[in-house]
């Protein structure tokens, strides 16, 4: 069961790559669709069918998910309000997610009820300065330019496509820097609409207890808020290969995931297996379900469903499920989500690296985890490396020590900043020493991240490092790992 899960799964992966890159249109995939019917057919008349079962399966879910690119783009934008773009229009929207509020500006996804007073349905992404400070579910008046997304040169040197960015959540238009009059609130789905409440008024509690930077930091490693660090922070946690620190990452969702779980163990095992279900679900909807979080979220809902039904739980299988229940939902983060492919094969590589390290780690303490934070450092980089060199051109000298240095004080500022919080809606003085001591280890984090970002070469950019050249690392990963599973 397990190797025709992975050939299913990966196939249907196959056919989205595929499909990422070249278009035949739907006129090929239904002709492979067809080629993998006729292969099972051909399977079922044969005596030794077992390898021609296999090909046919693996055509059949390349078919699948070719056809499931297909559908994907069928939308590309409205006819209607792509006939204005490089023109001024005035629009009525609705903001749909959470905002994303940067140093300089504030990016908002918003849905448009009316163009010129006709009506639309269509996203786009505005970016705006900070004020007038929207917040979900708020309608507003929308006055500008509407433009078409365009890819950009980033600040290390690599192209991003960002029109191919956008188009995984259906946006094809944004405007920049428009005019905004709001209108009312309200007007968003009620549970996010709570949830982003709750957390704002979380983040207004420890703002009155704990300055920034150190609250910026807080809000992304307990609630995922999508708070600047400023740029110089920001580029200091890229150097040092620290960054998935600052929004929430699939580390502190299990962290809550399993703080979850232990509160509710009081209860009968039914009884808290579901509650803590419906937290995770709704904590994952609270913190802005990135790829990263809701590829977590899956996979802690996969080990409560094991539990609830007595069933063995496979880690590796757990993962390769979330990952195609994500690319079934929205195939384009296949190719066009860094954060999507940098948490499955950052996770990957825990799961098949991770214990042929950690038996070569003797010598490294395992006390307060050193060893076991060391091995999975070594191994996310190792196996997240290629891809952040063919996508950034970063690499880190000090990842390893900072990681060691920074991750094991994470669970515990998680916990008291979130106390400082919560009790924080009580009374502000009950809750000043719980801030007291987060701020203590919040400044300790960003005093080792400014630290090992001063050393020279901290990183080194490389310029230049092709595709190709990512492929054959992971080719290469596949064989050496094949041959060390094979030989132990």
């Amino acid at each position: 069961m397990d190797k025709l899960l992975y050939i299913l799964t990966g196939g249907f992966a196959l056919g989205v790559l595929w499909h990422s890159f070249i278009d035949y249109g739907i006129w090929f995939s239904v002709f492979v669709l067809s080629l993998g019917f006729f292969i099972l057919f051909t399977a079922f008349i044969l005596e030794n069918k077992h390898g021609v079962l296999v090909v046919g399966v693996l055509v059949l879910s390349v078919a699948f998910g070719l056809l499931r690119y297909d559908i994907a783009n069928i939308h590309q934008g409205s006819t209607f309000v792509g006939s204005f773009i490089g023109q001024n229009i005035v629009a009525e929207g609705i903001v749909i997610d959470e905002p994303d509020a940067r140093e300089n500006n504030t990016n908002y996804t918003i849905r448009l009820r009316k163009v010129f007073n006709e009506e639309a349905t269509e996203k786009i992404r505005v970016v705006a300065g900070s004020y007038p400070g929207l917040i979900y579910g708020d309608k507003v008046l929308i006055s500008g330019e509407l433009q078409k997304p365009k890819g950009f040169e980033t600040d290390v040197g690599k192209y991003f496509d960002y029109a191919a960015f956008l188009s995984k959540d259906d946006i094809f238009y944004q405007m920049i820097f428009p005019r905004l009059e709001y209108f009312s609130s309200g007007h968003g789905q009620f549970v996010k609409q709570y949830l982003f409440s709750f957390k704002n008024a979380f983040l207004s509690q420890v703002q009155k207890l704990i300055p920034d930077p150190q609250v910026s930091l807080l809000g992304g490693l307990v609630v995922g808020a999508k708070q600047s660090l400023g740029e110089k922070l920001q580029k200091d946690f890229r150097t040092t290969g620290i960054i998935h620190i600052v929004v929430l990452s699939g580390y502190n969702v299990t962290i809550v995931a399993d703080a979850i779980m232990r509160s509710l163990s009081f209860l009968p095992r039914v009884v808290g297996m579901s509650l803590g279900a419906g937290a995770i679900v709704l904590f994952a909807l609270m913190t802005g379900g990135s790829a990263t979080i809701v590829r977590a979220s899956i996979m802690a809902l996969l080990v409560i469903a094991a539990r609830a039904t007595g069933r063995t739980y496979d880690i590796t299988r757990a993962l390769f499920v979330a990952g195609f229940i994500m690319i079934l939902h929205s195939p384009k983060i296949l190719v066009h989500d860094a954060s999507f492919q940098l948490s499955f094969l950052a996770t990957l590589g825990l799961i098949l690296l991770a214990p042929i390290i950690e038996r070569r780690l003797w010598f490294v303490p395992s006390k307060f985890q050193f060893r076991e934070f060391a091995t999975a450092t070594i191994a996310t980089q190792i196996f997240v490396l290629p891809l952040l060199l063919y996508k950034m051109g970063t690499l880190s000298l000090v990842a390893l020590p900072v990681n060691l240095l920074v991750l094991v004080t994470v669970p515990v500022t998680m916990l008291f900043g979130f106390l400082a919080g919560v009790i924080g809606f009580v009374s502000s003085v009950l809750a000043t020493p719980f801030a007291f001591v987060a701020h203590l280890l919040l400044s300790y984090q960003l005093s080792i991240v400014e630290l090992f970002a001063r050393i020279p070469f901290a990183s080194i950019q490389i310029d230049t490092f092709p595709l190709w050249l990512m492929v054959v690392f992971y080719v290469g990963y596949a064989i050496i790992l094949q041959k060390i599973y094979i030989k132990t």
